[in-house]
């Protein structure tokens, strides 16, 4: 696996998982320089974001009063 802190491939351990995730512990340390990476996480849904319509209020102030 690639290093970021030792800029080339190294090999990565996985640690003692101290958060009860056991064997499926995303963490694995550098055995060089002892950088943590997190692996396999994942991938977040896209935010949903709303949008005020042409009548709504467009201040926040204005939305609360």
């Amino acid at each position: 696996m690639y290093c970021s802190t030792c800029g080339d491939e190294r090999l990565f351990e996985q640690p003692p998982c101290e958060d009860g995730h056991g064997a499926e512990c995303p963490e694995r340390i550098c055995t060089e320089c002892g950088t943590a990476m997190l692996i396999g996480l994942p991938v977040a849904s896209p935010a949903t974001l709303e949008h005020a319509g042409a009548n709504d209020a467009s201040s926040p102030a204005e939305r609360a009063a």
